[in-house]
């Protein structure tokens, strides 16, 4: 029993590290075949959770050639996308179905 405590405490003890090393989360929207906001900022050599919310009844492809990612967010629906660590510098990304309209940037600081 004593050896099951010590157990139980070395993990407790773990559990505000691994909450400190989750990676940050940002939100992109599409609306009207849009990225709001058009760009985001993130820190050098950080990895970065993407959070996709697709606000349209149609579907749309996060694609950024830069960033080597792809990914079809279904209408009315969220996706993750993961990025990072990256160098600094100017990734930019589109909505493959809108290319017109849906637009931005990832500025890496």
């Amino acid at each position: 029993m004593n050896m099951l405590k010590k157990s139980a405490a070395v993990l407790l003890a773990c559990v505000p590290l691994l909450a400190w090393a989750a990676d940050p989360e940002m939100s992109l929207i599409i609306q009207d075949h849009r990225f709001t906001p058009t760009e985001l900022r993130i820190p050098a050599g950080k990895k970065i959770r993407l959070v996709i919310e697709n606000r349209d009844a149609t579907p749309e492809e996060f694609e950024s050639k830069s960033l080597g990612r792809e990914k079809v967010i279904a209408g009315k629906s969220k996706a993750t996308v993961t990025i990072g660590p990256l160098k600094p510098g100017r990734y930019s990304f589109v909505g493959e179905f809108h290319e017109a309209t849906a637009r931005g940037v990832v500025i890496v600081e």
